[in-house]
């Protein structure tokens, strides 16, 4: 990898990071807000903030990281690809009886990492992200 793509990649990633921040914080507000106003099981709170912040992951990181927009091919495959990596940590947590908090943290660095790749070279294989001209 040259340097050229090593930088934009890099920024690719720090914009996919800083998208995934916000999303963290819909699905903690959200889980939260329907567990505790609501008072709902974990299960469907989990399972509604899951939708929502997922739905938000892929129309920010569309257009503001991938300059993209979103078909509903590319929201099922991201939102399929997401929901398998959360029911197969769940299952392994549930397994080996792993922490909560354990659970989460292996989640959030696996969708992170898992996310961004599976974005940028399957849903968004074909686009051109935005670039940030040198010149002045």
């Amino acid at each position: 990898m040259n340097i050229a793509n090593y930088r934009e990649f890099t920024r690719l990633f720090m914009r996919y990071f800083a998208v995934g921040l916000i999303n963290t914080s819909v699905h903690w507000a959200v889980f939260f807000l329907i567990f505790y106003r609501f008072h709902n099981l974990q299960m469907i709170a989990n399972f509604i903030a899951f939708c929502c912040s997922t739905s938000c992951n892929i129309f920010l990181n569309a257009r503001w990281t991938f300059n993209s927009s979103v078909t509903m091919a590319k929201y099922i495959s991201f939102f399929i690809f997401i929901g398998s990596l959360s029911l197969l940590t769940g299952y392994i947590a549930d397994h080996f009886h792993i922490p909560s908090l354990i659970t989460l943290i292996v989640f959030s660095g696996t969708c992170l990492i898992g996310g961004f790749l599976f974005s940028k070279y399957v849903i968004f294989k074909d686009t051109k992200p935005l670039t940030i001209s040198s010149q002045r």
